[in-house]
């Protein structure tokens, strides 16, 4: 079997660069691409993290530009979507160019050149407004003595409760995922990934539950790469197994065999 060609859009994003990485481990398995709107790495990105792509698998491509996006993603077996306004801090003109009209540039790209898969980097805040609510609002205010041992958990099937602009260009795009898995039969995966940091650890307050640690990331990704050809379309949550999580990570076990390795308590020393 020849390697999946799999192109990371985004790919000196923090994410985007561990994820090639971590697949450039398996020349066998994967053939592995990468683009970026420039040549500049994350400042999130240790040193020591820093991969730079070859010039010959390397896209320069900007998400407002549709032909440069067309360009990357030909000839790609699956395309890992992490390039966004990962923020929204630059506002909202920033969210529609990149998260709204990039991503649909994006998706129409890959229907065209016949990818096969598309990974889309969604976000757990797409759920924050649940946190509003008991149990979820003591873990998110610190409060963990008032959170039940039992915590009822927040599912992809659940409606959304977006928070802000950034989490609701999100939303488009899962949206975008669902139009083009059933109407235009290309398989379609959705990551809301929690808080994936630079430095591999949880803050000491409430993002313990939202935590994710860099190879739990990169396995859910690389797990979802190796999906059989039939999973058309799923939305699955990026986070560790967390005590404070509130979240559902059981479903992608069941679906891709996703095991977290890791769990914030216990990298804090405080489990």
């Amino acid at each position: 079997m020849s390697a999946i060609k799999v192109l990371v859009t985004g790919v000196y994003g923090l994410i985007g660069n561990l994820v090639y990485t971590h697949l450039t481990r398996f020349p066998d398995a994967y053939k592995v691409y990468g683009s970026a709107r420039r040549y500049q790495h994350s400042d999130r990105l240790r040193d020591e993290q820093v991969v730079d792509v070859p010039e010959k698998r390397f896209y320069l491509a900007d998400l407002t530009d549709y032909d440069s996006i067309q360009r990357a993603v030909q000839g790609m077996d699956v395309v890992v979507h992490m390039a966004a306004d990962a923020s929204g801090t630059k506002g909202w003109e920033s969210l529609h160019s990149n998260n709204v009209i990039g991503a649909y540039h994006v998706f129409e790209a890959c229907r065209l050149a016949g990818v096969k898969r598309l990974l889309y980097a969604s976000t757990i805040q797409v759920n924050y407004g649940y946190q509003l609510d008991e149990p979820y609002s003591a873990i998110w205010q610190g409060q963990v003595e008032d959170v039940p041992a039992q915590i009822p958990l927040v599912t992809a099937i659940m409606p959304d409760r977006p928070l802000n602009l950034y989490s609701a260009s999100k939303i488009w795009g899962e949206a975008l995922a669902h139009i083009y898995a059933y109407r235009h039969g290309l398989s379609c995966i959705v990551l809301r990934i929690g808080w994936v940091l630079g430095d591999d650890r949880p803050r000491q307050n409430w993002m313990h539950g939202d935590w994710c640690s860099q190879r739990d990331i990169v396995q859910l990704v690389r797990r979802c790469i190796d999906a059989p050809e039939s999973l058309r379309y799923d939305i699955f949550y990026g986070v560790s197994d967390n005590r404070y999580r509130f979240v559902d990570i059981e479903h992608a076990r069941q679906v891709v065999g996703y095991v977290p390795q890791d769990r914030a308590e216990r990298t804090l020393g405080i489990e």
